[in-house]
């Protein structure tokens, strides 16, 4: 009888490339396994509680799967005057967001989650990145909507790419614009047991007892 492929020790509960790069940049092992929760079937409040709730059930969701496993799960919404600015649906919609943000400050909050069915524990925190943009004239913004750059980005701006130049400054965490705060993951983690610091350039996870033999 073949035996069953064993599981990752950390997942990550996304398919998001930036959130997956993000992590690699810091040396981590890890597996990728998108969770499948149904984001419109959670309701709306206020934002913090809105990105932990989800980043919880994402995580929750795959570590019920992988129960022996460690799962980050994430979410990250852009907000300004109470308003949350989601991915644009359409290209007039990428336009609202852009010129809406445009000499503005908003906010970035991103909801991670790190749970593991196996022990019993899953804790969830909220980082909140304020950042602010330059005052982008009309054909700035029609030559960045031609870029096909906002169309998966909450807020219709990627930090980490051309979007860059909108960005005059922030207040906070770099990564956590991007999806992810990195060092507050990190930290965790360790402090969890769950990595520590190898000879080379990776993060070792650390290891977990096998099941018997069958």
């Amino acid at each position: 009888m073949q035996k069953k492929a064993p599981d990752h020790r950390l997942i990550l509960a996304s398919n998001s490339p930036r959130r997956k790069q993000l992590l690699e940049n810091v040396g981590l092992v890890f597996g990728v396994i998108p969770s499948h929760v149904d984001e419109q079937q959670i309701e709306m409040t206020v934002p913090q509680r809105l990105v932990k709730t989800l980043a919880t059930a994402k995580a929750k969701e795959v570590s019920r799967a992988h129960p022996k496993s460690w799962v980050i799960g994430a979410d990250t919404i852009v907000v300004i005057d109470d308003r949350v600015l989601g991915k644009p649906s359409s290209v007039e919609d990428a336009r609202e967001m852009i010129q809406r943000l445009n000499g503005q400050s908003h906010d970035v909050f991103t909801g991670y989650a790190i749970c593991c069915e196996k022990e019993k524990h899953c804790t969830c925190e909220v980082e909140r990145t304020e950042v602010f943009f330059k005052q982008i004239s009309e054909s700035e913004i029609e030559w960045y909507l031609q870029t096909e750059e906002p169309y998966d980005k909450a807020g219709a701006y990627a930090i980490q790419e051309i979007g860059s130049f909108l960005v005059k400054r922030i207040h906070g965490s770099y990564t956590n614009v991007v999806g992810l705060p990195v060092c507050e993951i990190i930290d965790y983690l360790f402090q969890l047991g769950v990595i520590a610091p190898d000879s080379g350039n990776k993060w070792c996870t650390c290891a977990w007892p096998t099941d018997p033999e069958p």
